[in-house]
């Protein structure tokens, strides 16, 4: 538990403070309407790369011995990325040829840190079967989204509220933030690297590496065959992707439409603040009602909040916005770990499976933040012909104008993947629960 304490202090920081720092070093570049684009193209490239060496990761993970390793590479990788983003607010970016250089190598760590970040989080996610029992998976879980929400998700960011607040520069609180991220990163790391031992775990002999990437195949036709799982799976790869796409563009898209920075940052801190209740929540209902119940609860949530996503205009929508997402977000995704984990067929081979629920997560968080950077420039490409503006030579304000009107139906397009995804989990995965459970009775 105490690990989503420690990275997640990456979810808030990193996530939601670093594009907006990004957007206004953009503002110094000869491209600064394109940044929202940019930035989700940036999240999208991070999240191909992961989803891509997920498989393989994981089934290295299962070798015994293997996955504490692989985890504390991965998280030294994210906070040496965090350490070197600190140096970022420092480099007079006001300068154009400057801004160019350092919005590339924001891009560059910014990629470097999600890979180290989702890296390390296949082996955390793996190792919850060897620390708790099926039937307290999810309030395990989902506990432990709770204690980072009210740890590393509220902390540092209050820090950089409280050091803004008494006149600090924001450069200055910037560079803080993103080195008390690195260094809070890795001190709450201890104590899974001290205390968490891998149960669970495929031995390596000769020749096993080969057969075990050979097996990835066998792996999916297992998740295939158990066509409960992979009806989830299916299910958790659309619905998922709107939460993190949510999570990683809402600051970005804040600032496109011009709010306060101050006070989405706050509004933010609410979300956090709110985070440990609401999942302590979700656990009493989920007792009551089912985990399954209340993921499906959080999908309908999650599509009023992209409705409400669209017509956000003001502070105080944003705040409501805030508030919505707080409801939510820890609940969905700690409860849908949770479920998965109860579905395995094999818990020694947790990491291979847990690699292919990676897989799933992140390809469909490479979807999200593309279809809402090419709806968005779709809806800028519209706006200038129909009024017959020349990007090229239209003022900056005009420019931004623009930005402003094409940015919430970049939002609306995650309605879509919610759709979808809620159709296959509250229409085609109970069909396959009830198929499964009459062929175990019968």
């Amino acid at each position: 538990m105490m690990y989503d304490w420690a990275n997640s202090a990456h979810s808030v920081v990193v996530v939601t403070i670093l594009p907006i720092f990004y957007n206004t070093v953009a503002g110094f570049t000869r491209d600064a309407a394109s940044s929202m684009s940019v930035w989700g193209y940036a999240t999208s490239i991070a999240m191909l790369i992961i989803a891509l060496a997920a498989p393989i990761l994981g089934v290295f993970g299962d070798f015994e011995g293997f996955r504490k390793k692989l985890f504390t590479i991965f998280m030294v990788v994210g906070v040496l990325a965090c350490a070197g983003l600190a140096i970022t607010p420092l480099t007079g970016f006001e300068n154009q040829a400057v801004a160019e250089r350092v919005g590339i190598v924001i891009l560059v760590l910014y990629v470097v840190s999600q890979i180290g970040f989702a890296g390390a989080n296949i082996y955390y996610d793996s190792f919850l079967p060897d620390v708790t029992t099926s039937e307290r998976m999810d309030r395990v879980s989902t506990m432990g989204y709770g204690l980072g929400y009210i740890g590393g998700s509220t902390i540092p960011l209050l820090l950089f509220l409280i050091l803004n607040a008494v006149g600090v520069d924001m450069l200055w609180c910037l560079a803080f933030a993103f080195g008390f991220t690195a260094v809070w990163w890795l001190v709450f790391s201890f104590p899974l690297l001290k205390n968490v031992e891998q149960k669970s775990f495929v031995r390596r002999e000769k020749g096993a590496v080969g057969q075990a990437i050979r097996g990835l195949g066998h792996t999916m036709r297992d998740i295939f065959h158990h066509k409960v799982m992979f009806v989830f799976l299916l299910a958790y790869f659309f619905y998922i992707d709107g939460v993190n796409t949510i999570i990683h563009m809402s600051t970005s898209y804040g600032d496109t439409l011009g709010l306060d920075s101050t006070a989405m940052l706050l509004a933010l801190l609410l979300v956090q603040i709110l985070g440990l209740p609401f999942c302590l929540i979700y656990i009493k209902l989920s007792d009551r009602f089912g985990a399954q119940f209340m993921v499906g609860v959080g999908i309908c949530i999650y599509m009023g909040i992209t409705v409400f996503g669209f017509f956000v205009r003001s502070e105080w929508q944003f705040w409501v916005l805030a508030v919505l997402v707080a409801t939510s977000q820890g609940g969905i995704q700690a409860l849908s770990r949770s479920t998965f984990g109860k579905l395995l067929p094999d818990k020694n081979r947790s990491g291979e499976f847990f690699g292919f629920y990676d897989i799933f997560g992140k390809f469909s968080a490479i979807i999200g933040p593309t279809l809402v950077g090419i709806c968005s420039s779709a809806a800028s490409a519209v706006i200038y012909r129909q009024e017959g503006i020349d990007p090229a030579t239209a003022p900056t304000t005009l420019l931004e104008e623009i930005s402003q009107r094409a940015a919430p139906w970049g939002v609306l397009s995650i309605l879509i993947i919610f759709l979808i995804g809620g159709g296959l989990f509250f229409f085609v995965l109970p069909r396959y629960q009830r198929k499964a459970n009459q062929e175990r009775q019968g």
